[in-house]
Formats: structure tokens, sequence, C-alpha cells
């Protein structure tokens, strides 16, 4: 099988959903062909493909951006708008929670709003406070909304395949620094259902919960710690919401033991929820309180060495999970 980026397999993705429906369409700054085909060059080749009424550049204007994109949906398209950088959600906040999340129910579920907005972010590339946040939290709490980020090529394809096909919005966050990892193509039709975790790698002594990025350094982290005998379940959530919470309950349950782990700031981020949750629900099974892993809270700083500061390291996650293990 062939290799392929995390930013290619978006690409192979969008591309097979467009050749398929009609209806489907992207829309947002910068992504037809005479600008490049977006920043970070997601959807490349597509104007040629498809045209510009197809892949449509808008203005600089989020708002426009999601309240056409909800429109559209509404009257039977499939939309995928792009924010470039997810701080800029703030600017169409109204149009996602107030409009997009809620015209379901609103409608007593006669009105679908099938609607990706896809949108990039983290931390570790020097973009500063006002570029960098991940912020899955705000939508996480929103009824109606799906909130997905995927850790490697192959889940890329697969869901954002699946959150084309989903007829709720479904907010799609991609990292900055993985949009180079390479995995091999899954090929064509291949989904990743909305909602299911996968076990990135089993282990028994401790549940590493997390999802985007930080599954990188977690996976890394229980490599190294296999080495001293300490055996780490690593979850990679892939959809924050709703997220599989019986995936994450029999890995506590096997392993007695639970951490958090995301680049959002600490307090009240989806660690926070997902503590509570195994608490409540692991109580007889748990051997010690779960733990939470999470960036500094503050604005990301902008100068290299407070940015990588600010950011959890595999140091922190290796002593937190030794110290919940009692080896600390």
């Amino acid at each position: 099988m062939a290799e392929i980026t995390l930013a290619q397999a978006l690409n192979k993705a969008i591309d097979e959903a467009m050749a398929e429906d009609a209806g489907v369409f992207c829309l947002g700054e910068d992504v037809s062909a005479k600008q490049g085909g977006g920043v970070f060059k997601i959807t490349s080749g597509l104007t040629e493909k498809y045209g510009e009424h197809r892949v449509r550049a808008t203005p600089i204007s989020e708002t426009a951006i999601v309240g056409a994109a909800v429109g559209a949906a509404l009257a039977g398209q499939r939309p995928i708008a792009e924010i470039m950088l997810m701080n800029f959600v703030g600017v169409c906040m109204d149009q996602i929670v107030n409009h997009a999340a809620k015209l379901r129910f609103m409608s007593g579920g006669q009105t679908n709003v099938p609607l990706v907005i896809r949108t990039t972010t983290g931390v570790g590339v020097g973009f500063g406070g006002q570029h960098s946040d991940m912020l899955e939290a705000w939508f996480a709490h929103v009824a109606g909304i799906h909130v997905v980020t995927p850790s490697n090529a192959a889940d890329a394809r697969g869901l954002m395949r699946a959150a084309i096909d989903c007829n709720d919005p479904v907010i799609f966050i991609e990292n900055i620094l993985c949009y180079g990892l390479k995995a091999e193509d899954p090929g064509p039709g291949y989904r990743v259902p909305l909602g299911k975790a996968a076990v990135a790698r089993e282990g028994s002594d401790i549940s590493l919960i997390t999802y985007g990025r930080t599954v990188l350094d977690a996976l890394a982290v229980a490599d190294e710690l296999a080495k001293e005998g300490i055996s780490v379940e690593v979850i990679d959530l892939r959809t924050i919401a709703p997220y599989d919470e019986a995936t994450v309950l029999a890995s506590v349950r096997k392993t007695g033991l639970a951490i958090t782990l995301h680049e959002a700031v600490r307090p009240f981020g989806t660690g926070a929820e997902l503590a509570a949750n195994i608490q409540e629900k692991c109580w007889d099974s748990l051997k010690g309180p779960v733990r939470r892993i999470g960036g500094t809270f503050s604005p990301v700083p902008f100068a290299t060495v407070l940015e990588q500061a600010w950011i959890p390291n595999k140091g922190q996650i290796i002593g937190q999970i030794k110290a919940a293990l009692g080896k600390g």
C-alpha cells in the first residue's frame, strides 16, 4: 500500500466525496486554485477538477463563510467550510452555536445541517497566542455538534469521509504539526465511524486517554516506559464529542488507573469531563485518582523557549504516570 501524508489524506477524502456527490463543495479563504489551494494545500487540485463554483474562495469573513455554509446545508448541499485557523471561530460563533447546532432541534427534527467546518491549529510552530489555541472544549460543550480530530493520516481520511456523510454539523480539527505525518493509504471508500475511539496501544498498568497530536507523545512515552516494565494503554479518542465512553471505561476498569492528556489548557478542558465521568463510573475499579495533563493556563507564547515550556511534554507525562503507579 502507498503511503500518504495526513494533508494528502484529507485532500483525497474531500476529492472522493466531491466526485461521488455533486452537493459536496468547499468554501473558505484562499481555497481555490487562484489562491494556491489553501494555506496548507488541503484543497489543492480540486478547483481544476470541479470548478470555482464548487471550490469557492470567499472574502475574509468567517461570519459570511459559516453563514453561507449553514444556508447551503439547509438547502440540501453538503458544504465543507474552512476556517483557516481555529482562533478565528470566535468571529462566527453565533452561526455555529445558535444556528448550525440548534436548527435540527428547533425544527423538531425536520431540518438537518450536514456541514463540516474544517479548521487548523497547534502549538509548536511559533504562530503566537491568537493563532494556536485548541478550543475543542468550546464545541464539545454545545449540544448538536460533533467534534473530531485525527492523529494520523489513515484516520484523517476515514474521519473526513464520515464527517461529510454526517447529517449534523461536524467541527473537524487539524493540527498543523500533523500534516506531514505519513501512514499507509487505506484507499477509496475508507471511513472511520464518528464516536469510535481506537486503542492505539494495549497495556495493563495505566490508561492514557488522549487525541490529536498528543497521541504521538503518548505512544512515544508508552514505548519508553515499556523498557522499564511499565505497560501503558493509549486510547485515541478520534471523536471528542460524542466520545467513545465504552472504550474509555473498559480500559480504565482493566488498568485501574487513568490519565487524560490534551494540548489545550488544563483547566475546564475535555480532560476534566473525562476524569469526572471515569471517577463516577469506575469508582470501584480505580486504584487512585484520575490525573489530568494539559497546556499551561496562559495565552500561547510566541517566543520559542516559552512556547516549548507551555506545551505538555514527555517528561511531564512520564512523571505523572510514575506518580500514579507509586514509582515517582
